[in-house]
Formats: structure tokens, sequence, C-alpha cells
């Protein structure tokens, strides 16, 4: 069992109750998170973040800028570049309105939590210096909620360039999780001219790290990661440079992943479709092995 899987030690309780049919799972909340990757001598890097401890939800563990869709962009006119909604409904499974909203989640949490923006004045240019005080006003009052994402383009006279992402990959929370998300994961080149930061308040540490790295120290169980992130990071691992690996998006699997337990021998068994390495096999009673 890698050392650095984020397991809560409430989990095995949640399961058996789960499977007792004392808990009602609850609904997943649609969101969005971005893997930024640029260019170095030795590979790509990926953008990561650890969250605080104090975080409710996965503390302490690494992942990649996201959060939660913001219903308002549902339906409201975006300015927008890049494919059309109807393409990204296909690739993503989902009605249009839902595809514009997961694209917007994209690239707005990208810019509340990592500085970086998937914008640009035409369909072909993309924002460069994002400093100043009437920036940040705007980015503050995006995570307050104080202001739509599409009044910011639109104030901002930009177009959101969906172009710049691909798609890589889908995970649900376990049933079991009392919050639970419902999560398309994105691959973008950082843009030239901007540079990530730690804007988010949910974060203690960011880093730029080699996808082959941080599996390593993951695997050593110096790094805590969840599932979706240790399974992602590996998937890019095959990738000589940014270009190639926002190639290979169109190539990824979007059927969602999402963790099943079950009753086996006297056991409950938590798995993941697919992704063997994440199998946790749990007593009937008392402590996981």
């Amino acid at each position: 069992m890698p050392q650095g899987q984020w397991y809560p030690p409430e989990w095995p309780d949640r399961i058996r109750a789960l499977a007792a049919g004392e808990l009602t799972a609850v609904a997943p909340r649609r969101a969005a998170t971005v893997m930024l990757l640029r260019d170095t001598a030795a590979g790509p890097a990926v953008h990561m973040l650890r969250r605080r401890a104090s975080m409710a939800f996965a503390g302490g563990a690494y992942a990649y800028p996201g959060g939660g869709v913001d219903p308002r962009d549902d339906d409201r006119p975006v300015g927008w570049a890049g494919p059309p909604r109807d393409v990204w409904a296909a690739r993503l499974g989902v009605d249009a309105a839902s595809a514009q909203a997961i694209v917007c989640a994209a690239v707005r949490e990208t810019y509340e939590e990592a500085g970086v923006l998937l914008a640009g004045e035409t369909a072909s240019t993309v924002v460069g210096d994002l400093s100043g005080d009437d920036w940040e006003a705007d980015r503050a009052a995006l995570v307050d909620r104080d202001l739509s994402f599409a009044d910011f383009l639109d104030r901002r006279g930009l177009v959101l360039r969906s172009d710049l992402l691909g798609a890589w990959a889908r995970w649900i929370t376990p049933e079991f999780e009392p919050k639970r998300y419902d999560t398309w994961f994105f691959a973008a080149a950082l843009p030239d001219g901007q540079r990530t930061r730690n804007a988010s308040t949910e974060a203690d540490r960011t880093v730029w790290v080699r996808p082959v790295e941080a599996a390593a120290a993951y695997d050593r169980g110096e790094l805590l990661m969840m599932p979706p992130t240790i399974s992602t990071l590996r998937s890019l691992q095959p990738y000589g440079t940014v270009a190639d690996t926002l190639a290979g998006a169109a190539e990824q699997e979007l059927a969602p992943v999402l963790a099943r337990a079950r009753l086996e021998a006297g056991e409950l068994v938590l798995s993941w479709p697919g992704h063997d390495e994440f199998t946790r096999r749990l007593p009937a009673a008392g402590t996981p092995e």
C-alpha cells in the first residue's frame, strides 16, 4: 500500500455505515481542477499546492488549484474562445450549460488560487502582467463570489481561452464522504508572461515539481495525496514536453472514477475501479489493515 495515500481515520466507520444502510450519500457538487504545466530542462513540471493541515477535507494533502462550479456560470453569456460549448459538452459528458460552467470553474479557480488567468483580449492572445491593486481587487471579488466570472471577463474586455485547456480525467468523491465533488481534471500550459503564486487561503505551500519526482515522494510517504491526484500525476509521466502532454489530452479517458465499498469474505473492500493500487481491505469491525 503506498505510504502517501490520504486515508482519514473516520473512513472505516463511514464505509461500514454506508454498507449497513445507516448512511445516506449526499449528491456530489460539480468541480474542476487544473494541472498547470511548464517545461524544464528535465521535462515538464506541474504546479501543486499543499492544503493547510487545518482544512476539514484533505488537510495536508498536495493537490492542484481547483474548486466548485459557480451556478451563475451555467447560462450567463460568457466571453468565449476555442471549441464551442457543444464540443466541450460532448467531451465532458454533460449538457452545454454544464460544460460552460465546468470550463469557467477551471479557469476561474486557477486564477483565484494560483494567480494565473487563461484569458485574453482576443481569441489568439493571453493576458500578461496581472499585477496591480485593481487585478487583486477583482480576484478577491471572484473568491468572495461578489463578482461573477462572466462580469469579470466583460469588465476586463477578455475572452476565456477554452482552447488552452485539455480535459484529462474525471473523479467523483466516494459516497461515504460528507462533502462530495464530481471533479473534472484539466491540463494547461502556464502562459508566457505569467507566473504562479500562492493566492489561496486554503494552501500553505506551493511547488513546481516533475510528476515522476512527486510520485516517487508519494511512494516514499513524503507527500500526502488523494487517489485522483497521484493517479493523474502518474498519467503525466510519459510525456516529454508540455506540448506533447496537451496533445495527449484528447486520448485520456473521461469515464468517471468512483470508489466502491463491497463485502467480500467477511471483509469490507474499498476500491477505485481501474486503479488497483488504492484498494483497501477493512475488517468487518475494528481498524483497517
